[in-house]
C-alpha cells in the first residue's frame, strides 16, 4: 500500500507517519489490513525528526503546483492524508494565500484523483471553524455550517466538494472537522487558537505565554494523540457507514480558559500559572470568539471516533511524551 501525506512536516503529519510506520498495516474502508509499503511525506520545507525508514519516502515541493501533485500522487497511491493548510489567522491576513493553498490546491488534489484508474481514500483535515454562529448554541451533526473567517470558508468549500466527489465515484472522501489541538510542541504558529496550547506549553517550560482572551473563554480542543488516532480510524471506516455525508465533526472536549490554567496550576503549581500574561488582542478576538465552543458529536461516537477523557490527562500526556 501506498499512503501520502500532505503537509507531513508539521508536528501532526509526524506523528501521524511515526504511527503509521509502527502500525506497519493498516485497514481501508473496511477491508482486512494491509501492509504499509511507502509513507511518502510531502511539505514545502524538508520533514526533520522522522525516523530512518526504508518505507518512507520525504519530498518537498509547492503542493500549488499541479504538475507536482500530478507527479506525487500519479495513479498508485491508495490512501491520501491531506494535511497541508494555511492556518487560520494568516488566511485572515493573506486572501490570495488562504484561497491558493485551502481552496484551489485541493482542487487540484480532487481533479487529479478524478481522472486516474482508481478512487483513492482521502482523510482530509478539515475545521470547526466552519462554524461561526451565535455562541449559545449547540453544534449538532445537522448543523449548518456558517463561517465567520477566510479560513473557515475555504475549508467547508472542500468540504462540499469531497461529499460529490465521493457521491461521483472520484474519491473515497471523509472530512473530519477538528477541534484546536492541544498541547501542540514546538513553538507558537500563525494559527488564532495558538495560544490554548502557549499557556501550557511555555508554563510548563519555564517561559512566560501570553493570553489574549478572557478566562470564562470557551474552547473546544483535542490532543495531537487522538486526533491521530482518528484519522487512521477514518481510513478504516466502511464508505457505506458515512451514508450520504463525509463531513463528521470529531469528539472533543469543551473548556474555558480558566479550566486550563486551574488544570496546569494542578500539574506543574501555582509558579507556572503566574507565568502567564492576561493581554487582549482584537485580531485574535475578533476570529476565536467566532468559533463555536460547544459540540454534540453522537454520530462520531457511533462511527468508532474517540476523545479525549479529561483536560489533565491531555496535559500529562504532553508532559509524558513531550518535555
Amino acid at each position: 500500500m501506498r499512503i501520502v501525506v500532505l503537509g507531513g512536516a508539521g508536528f501532526i503529519g509526524k506523528k501521524l507517519v511515526e504511527k503509521l510506520l509502527n502500525r506497519g498495516q493498516i485497514s481501508l474502508n473496511g477491508r482486512p489490513t494491509e501492509t504499509i509499503d511507502q509513507v511518502v511525506v510531502f511539505d514545502k520545507s524538508k520533514a526533520i525528526g522522522l525516523p530512518d525508514d526504508e518505507r518512507l519516502e520525504i519530498l518537498e515541493g509547492d503542493i500549488c503546483d499541479s504538475n507536482t501533485i500530478t507527479t506525487l500522487l500519479g495513479d498508485q497511491t491508495d490512501l491520501i492524508f491531506h494535511l497541508a493548510a494555511v492556518v487560520s489567522g494568516e488566511a485572515e491576513k493573506n486572501f490570495d494565500l488562504g484561497m491558493s493553498v485551502n481552496l484551489k490546491a485541493s482542487m487540484q488534489i480532487l481533479e487529479h484523483c478524478r481522472y486516474i484508474k482508481r478512487a483513492p481514500v482521502l482523510v482530509f483535515a478539515s475545521s470547526c471553524a466552519a462554524y461561526g454562529i451565535e455562541l449559545s448554541h449547540l453544534i449538532r451533526d445537522d448543523t449548518a455550517p456558517s463561517p465567520q473567517s477566510s479560513y473557515g470558508t475555504q475549508k467547508v468549500m472542500v468540504d462540499l466538494l469531497i461529499n460529490d466527489y465521493s457521491r461521483r465515484g472520484f474519491i473515497d472522501g471523509r472530512a473530519l472537522r477538528l477541534p484546536t489541538i492541544a498541547v501542540r510542541p514546538g513553538k507558537p504558529n500563525a494559527a488564532t487558537t495558538s495560544f490554548i496550547s502557549s499557556i501550557i506549553r511555555e508554563p510548563l517550560q519555564g517561559q512566560r505565554a501570553n493570553c489574549p482572551v478572557s478566562a470564562d473563554t470557551k474552547v473546544w480542543i483535542l490532543s495531537p494523540q487522538k486526533v491521530t488516532d482518528n484519522f487512521i480510524h477514518a481510513a478504516h471506516i466502511p464508505a457505506q457507514a458515512f451514508k450520504t455525508n463525509r463531513v463528521v465533526n470529531l469528539p472533543g472536549l469543551t473548556v474555558t480558559i480558566k479550566d486550563m490554567v486551574d488544570t496546569l496550576g494542578a500539574v506543574a503549581g501555582q509558579k507556572a500559572v503566574q507565568l502567564i500574561d492576561w493581554e487582549p488582542d482584537a485580531f485574535l478576538q475578533s476570529i476565536v470568539l467566532t468559533f463555536p465552543r460547544e459540540f454534540e458529536t453522537k454520530r462520531a461516537l457511533a462511527l468508532g471516533f474517540h476523545g479525549d477523557p479529561s483536560l489533565k490527562s491531555i496535559v500529562e500526556s504532553f508532559v509524558e511524551q513531550e518535555l
